[in-house]
């Protein structure tokens, strides 16, 4: 008769069994793991992408190599002087700050390399990170370069100076978080000597933002050059936002005024806006609240029209959130008590003086801490 261990599986057999599994496991799990690393890029794509990018990270580089000078010199030394250049070049790309970080690193791997007799892994480990470092450098300073290009085309379409207007001093500012902004302000003439003011604001930040603003300051001048009345521009405006809104996402908050310059006649529709503060010659302060939903966010939506008198020495503020949302290292916010203390305190001879002094306390508030939303402002005084 068969004994009792002979009619069942071996214990060996077993233990193999459980092993195959568990490495046929860890080789799925590994599978899954390169496949999402790699995006599922064959090995020969992979090497050929990173040739691709070393070769554009050099000529990135070399552009800022005098090669003349370089030339000067044959065989090894040449090549020592080349790979010098190229350093340089790499490391005038980065801030001052993390110039001396990258430097106070290098001096660190190479005085304990020295110091402990390693061998040359460490040595080797630290060039590797040096490349990747350098091939990341490139696509950010190329990406940055072309933000900067961004930044001077937004600048375009603001204007960069105040029209000149019978007995109004305006002023006006806008500072990106990033390169470029969401914010948006703007001072344009009408027929009849009306003067339309905006300042808006979209949802979000950087390229996303900027871009749509561009489509909305678009979509405003065509329509401030017609004879359409002022409810009737917003209307518009709003229709064109909710098209492109992205089901009302990229929605944008904005404050229109239209003033009559020799009356001081104000109509007005603040479509989600912070309501403006208006501060009396005479004193006290009014904000301007009437209007509606922001722009994009409903295709039929209604706004009402407020209306105010800007007296002479009145002093009209207009300005983002990104103002009174400003943050210290407390994580406090600048507030909208703080900015309104301000204003109603502040007695200036011009417009570009009380705008001034707006961002003076908001920076002054802020401190060192990394701005995280746009700002924009715009100041009107009447004579």
């Amino acid at each position: 008769m068969p004994t009792p261990q002979s009619s069942g599986r071996s214990p060996w057999a077993a233990r193999i069994e459980s092993a195959g599994r568990a490495i046929a496991g860890a080789v799925e799990r590994a599978g899954t793991f390169w496949a999402r690393v790699s995006e599922g890029m064959a090995a020969n794509q992979l090497w050929g992408e990173f040739k691709a990018e070393a070769r554009f990270s050099y000529d990135f580089y070399a552009q800022d190599v005098d090669w003349a000078a370089v030339d000067q010199h044959r065989g090894g030394k040449r090549k020592l002087y080349a790979a010098r250049a190229l350093a340089w070049a790499l490391l005038m790309k980065l801030s001052p700050s993390r110039r001396v970080f990258l430097l106070l690193t290098l001096a660190y791997v190479a005085i304990d390399f020295v110091a402990s007799h390693a061998d040359s892994g460490v040595l080797i480990a630290s060039a590797a990170l040096v490349l990747l470092l350098a091939l990341e450098l490139a696509d950010r300073v190329t990406m940055k370069r072309d933000l900067e290009i961004a930044r001077e085309i937004q600048r375009w379409l603001v204007p960069a100076a105040p029209p000149e207007v019978a007995g109004i001093d305006l002023a006006f500012t806008t500072r990106p978080a990033n390169t470029v902004s969401g914010d948006y302000y703007d001072a344009i003439p009408r027929e009849g000597g009306r003067l339309l003011l905006v300042v808006a604001d979209v949802a979000g930040k950087s390229i996303p933002a900027a871009l749509l603003m561009a489509t909305i300051q678009a979509s405003l001048r065509t329509l401030a050059a017609s004879s359409a009345p002022l409810g009737e521009v917003v209307l518009g405006m709003n229709r064109y936002a909710c098209a492109n809104s992205q089901g009302g996402l990229r929605f944008t908050t904005a404050f229109l005024g239209e003033l009559e310059p020799a009356t001081g006649a104000l109509r007005y529709i603040n479509a989600g806006h912070n309501p403006p503060v208006l501060r009396r010659a005479t004193g006290g302060m009014e904000r301007l609240e009437a209007g509606g939903l922001p722009l994009g966010v409903m295709a039929g939506a209604r706004y009402e029209e407020g209306a105010a008198v800007v007296a002479a020495g009145d002093l009209l503020v207009v300005f983002t959130d990104g103002v009174v949302e400003a943050e210290n290292e407390r994580q406090e916010e600048y507030g909208e008590p703080r900015l309104l203390a301000l204003v109603e305190a502040m007695r200036p001879a011009t417009a570009a003086e009380a705008l001034k002094q707006v961002m003076v306390a908001v920076d002054g508030f802020v401190g060192h801490t990394r701005q995280h939303d746009d700002i924009t402002a715009l100041v009107l005084l009447r004579r």
